[in-house]
């Protein structure tokens, strides 16, 4: 997983209430397994009419916000289905940061676990950053834990000590388990050697 430490781009206003994983990444896309790609389809209902054009009123369609990196979303971003496809594609499209005044839990969860930093505001914080989101680069800094607006105005955000420690440093499910590779391995010696017959 790619660390985070600051991040500077273009932020895309989608204030929308209760978008639900099934809108970012609707269940025609979910028969991959694969992480890449998907970044094509994601708010795919909202970004193509059904002759699958691009629909130019929605905001990842406008020139400016084709290659945004973090996105200001509305109250209970990411309810619905669990699926981890979501966050799999709002990674590929680009985006490493969503800022909203609240998720569901388990895709804010999903998100940290891919590498994507979910930042929690009250309301009123999040429209005032939305107001400025008109195509400037905001910057996003993990280790102050601070985002600085177009306008050079800074909002200080909170976030679990741990959640932080693993996004700067990359680390994923699968690299907070390798950095224990010794014991693993010294207790399968130690188990091998008192319990042979789990290893024929």
């Amino acid at each position: 997983m790619e660390n985070f430490s600051v991040l500077t781009g273009i932020a895309a206003p989608m204030p929308m209430v209760n978008v639900d994983t099934d809108m970012m990444m609707p269940k025609q896309f979910l028969k991959t397994i694969k992480r890449t790609g998907l970044g094509i389809s994601v708010f795919y209902d909202m970004r193509y009419d059904e002759n699958e054009a691009e629909r130019p009123e929605f905001i990842l369609n406008q020139d400016a916000f084709r290659n945004s990196k973090i996105l200001l979303a509305g109250k209970n971003f990411g309810c619905g289905s669990s699926r981890e496809h979501a966050p799999w594609g709002l990674l590929d499209f680009g985006f490493r940061c969503v800022i909203a005044p609240s998720f569901a839990d388990i895709f804010y969860n999903n998100c940290f676990k891919n590498g994507i930093l979910c930042i929690t505001l009250p309301e009123a914080q999040v429209e005032a950053l939305t107001v400025q989101a008109d195509g400037s680069d905001f910057s996003v800094d993990l280790e102050n834990m601070q985002i600085t607006a177009p306008d050079g105005s800074v909002t200080p955000f909170e976030l679990d000590a741990t959640r932080r420690h693993n996004l700067l440093n990359g680390l994923d499910d699968i690299a907070l388990t390798l950095q224990h590779v010794g014991k693993i391995k010294a207790f399968e010696a130690k188990q091998q050697a008192s319990q042979p017959w789990l290893y024929t």
